[in-house]
């Protein structure tokens, strides 16, 4: 039979996620992995599928729900069991795998979940693949194996040791100089999948770590997304402890944000743009930066010193990910914290992203705030809004007309860029400000992103954008 996907699922390129039990059950995770590892069979990517999760109390079920669908196409599933999701996207790459499957809704609560599709090369579906995976969905039955030609089931322990190791390999860390200096740093991992691989890396790079969620059980303690607002905790730790700075991540740990030694939260933002000064110092590293549409303009501040030009790509780990090989990037991510060092692998890590912070910060001998202080200071907002999707096209019209090159009014300004390939970013350069609005992919929400050198210009950009749109 074919596979009619319920109305509530949110379907993008970040994957199919939904709450559990209305819309996601064990027999859709059943079917979709089934059509998944049938789909590459027929693409020709071959027959071996890497399966793994994060924390989430509803993961061991649609795990086994997945394994069971694969394993009915004849798929050979390699189980790595809860890992962070680029552990397992690096896995299925070194592996020559097919493909690889996560069972993992990121950063939402703990209600919802998700699976995350990955091809061979260790990057999730692009728009065109998604969209041909998508089509064979509606369209055609799925190819059940007979009992003689059903897969099998094998288990990789080892993913987290190996991911583990490429990164101290890695040329930019000193890691003789890292031990040496010995950071105390407190570590937040909401419960969700980093506990151990984190622990791990930072004791191996020297440091003494206050840890709290460490514990991979899936009862996340707080809102699991690694916001400001949800890191008052943390914040806590860094100063009842004595650490120098904190880390926290979200469930699948591909989101790294971080909090001062006087526990204040930085914005996630600079996570990249510490991160892409430390690649971009080495004179063997000289290359272009990638982030997307909604990261903050300090990370062309850092690639502008570097003399290197940074190019936008629209939301989505892929997006990023494909602009990245097009441009010949070095290092590259998401303002929400996601790091991409091609020299890894072309996947968001924030094991990675630790690393390069602790060696900004080895080999600056700066504190994190002194470190952050250095560059240009913007205020950043984001709000969102339900909306419905269907109008979304008439509220870009409205925007462009209220805030666009033909804008009427006293606070008209014609020198605006104008960007449609995600959604639509309006982008002031000579008053350093900028406004992104786009329907979300992980929610079913409008996303209204602002930055400007003030936090009341921000949100009054913001204001005026749901003003618009709401109009």
């Amino acid at each position: 039979m074919t596979i009619s996907l319920p109305s509530d699922l949110m379907v993008s390129v970040s994957g199919f996620r939904g709450r559990v039990g209305a819309p996601l059950t064990p027999e859709l995770i059943g079917s979709l992995a089934a059509a998944f590892g049938a789909f590459l069979q027929l693409e020709g990517s071959g027959d071996t599928v890497y399966l793994g999760r994060d924390s989430r109390t509803s993961g061991a079920m649609f795990t086994g729900a997945a394994r069971a669908g694969l394993v009915s196409v004849g798929a050979q599933v390699v189980d790595v069991g809860i890992v962070p999701t680029p552990t397992l996207l690096l896995a299925a790459e070194e592996a020559g795998a097919a493909g690889a499957l996560g069972v993992t809704a990121s950063h939402n609560p703990a209600e919802w979940n998700a699976l995350k599709f990955a091809g061979g090369d260790g990057l999730f579906l692009d728009a065109d693949r998604m969209g041909r995976f998508q089509t064979f969905l509606r369209e055609e039955e799925i190819p059940r194996a007979p009992w003689d030609g059903l897969g099998t089931v094998s288990e990789d322990p080892d993913a987290v040791a190996r991911h583990t190791k490429r990164i101290l390999e890695l040329p930019f860390l000193e890691i003789d100089a890292l031990r040496r200096r010995g950071f105390h740093v407190a570590l937040d991992c909401v419960r969700g999948a980093g506990g151990h691989m984190l622990s791990g890396l930072l004791r191996e790079l020297g440091c003494r770590v206050s840890g709290m969620g460490l514990e991979p059980d899936g009862h996340f303690p707080r809102d699991p997304e690694p916001t400001a607002a949800n890191l008052v905790e943390l914040g806590e730790l860094v100063r009842s402890s004595g650490a120098e700075f904190g880390i926290a991540v979200d469930p699948d740990v591909d989101r790294l944000s971080l909090v001062d030694g006087d526990g204040e939260a930085v914005g996630e933002d600079l996570t990249l743009a510490l991160c892409a000064q430390v690649v971009l110092s080495r004179e063997w590293s000289q290359g272009p930066v990638v982030t997307n549409l909604s990261t903050s303009q300090v990370v062309e501040d850092v690639a502008r010193a570097a003399g290197v030009e940074c190019f936008r790509a629209p939301v989505g780990e892929v997006n990023v990910a494909r602009r990245m090989e097009a441009e010949g990037a070095v290092v590259g991510g998401e303002g929400n914290g996601g790091i991409i060092l091609p020299r890894l692998h072309l996947t968001r890590d924030a094991p990675v992203g630790v690393a390069l912070i602790l060696q900004h910060l080895c080999e600056t001998g700066a504190g994190l705030r002194d470190a952050v202080d250095r560059w240009p200071t913007y205020h950043i907002v984001k709000e969102k809004t339900p909306f419905p999707r269907e109008r979304v096209d008439e509220g870009y019209a409205a925007l462009l007309e209220a805030l666009g090159p033909e804008a009427k009014g006293v606070d008209a300004d014609r020198e605006v860029t104008v960007d449609r390939s995600d959604g639509l970013r309006l982008a002031w350069m000579e008053r350093r400000e900028w406004l992104h609005v786009r329907p979300s992919g992980t929610e079913p929400v409008v996303r209204f992103i602002a930055e400007a050198t003030s936090e009341a210009r921000a949100r009054h950009l913001v204001s005026e954008g749901r003003d618009a749109l709401g109009a």
